[in-house]
């Protein structure tokens, strides 16, 4: 599939967006499918107003280049990304304290479809990527999101580096992720307002995401291996700061 392609693919996420009420231009929907999983995709859309089409499967195969999309794809209306201006407007609005996740260069789908899905569960208020070599919300990333990425906003920025820069003017913490530093999260109060940064796979934090980080500090490794994938360490970090703020 082309990763430039707007297609939600899948029936948990074309369900979850049709609820969260994404702009969405059409319903494509394999004909052979009247099961009542199907139905309820199409009382979704019919009750937001979404144009529904009934095709073959082997038509729909070759609309959206994906054959593992069980019957369903929405086509959206616009790439439902974000940029600097909303985050701002999006942290201005905020009652509660601001618990943010900077992703530094995740080039993978799988990963940032899987951080996102964490960060929606953990309460993350937005996920900001940069712009250049970094995944955007492709059909890969929306389907392993499993709807979160209908729920939470993905902010991609032109220049990280400035952004990091305005959010510590704003008075929210930087902590980043570095396995060489000798601080672990545990020992780290994430209690405030606070973006976790993680690096992208294989490289880390880059030169400049790092000097803007406030501190640096590593999960400890007890085993062999130097390093988890970015995605479970997200998990781990986020939820260390979910735990310090008595939200479980």
């Amino acid at each position: 599939m082309s990763e430039e392609a707007s297609w939600i693919l899948g029936l948990h996420p074309v369900r979850s967006a049709l609820k969260q009420g994404t702009a969405v231009a059409e319903l494509l929907v394999d004909a052979k499918r009247r099961d009542g999983r199907i139905k309820e995709v199409l009382d979704l859309a019919h009750a937001a107003g979404v144009k529904c089409r009934q095709i073959e499967g082997r038509a729909l195969d070759e609309i959206v280049h994906e054959t593992n999309h069980q019957g369903v794809a929405l086509r959206l209306r616009q790439q439902q990304s974000q940029d600097e201006p909303y985050l701002k407007a999006l942290l201005k609005k905020l009652q509660a304290t601001p618990l943010l996740l900077i992703l530094d260069g995740v080039q993978d789908p799988h990963n940032l479809g899987a951080c996102l899905r964490t960060a929606d569960a953990a309460g993350v208020n937005a996920v900001v990527a940069p712009r250049d070599r970094s995944v955007s919300l492709t059909p890969t990333v929306r389907k392993v999101a499993s709807g979160a990425a209908e729920t939470v906003p993905f902010i991609q920025v032109t220049n990280l580096a400035r952004t990091l820069k305005w959010l510590k003017s704003e008075g929210i913490w930087l902590i980043g992720t570095a396995g060489e530093t000798t601080q672990t999260l545990y020992e780290t109060d994430l209690s405030g307002p606070l973006a976790i940064v993680m690096g992208g796979e294989g490289r880390g934090l880059r030169r400049l995401t790092r000097e803007q980080c406030d501190l640096l500090v590593k999960l400890p490794m007890a085993g062999h291996v130097e390093s988890l994938n970015v995605s479970v360490a997200t998990g781990i970090s986020l939820y260390e700061a979910v735990r310090q703020r008595g939200n479980v």
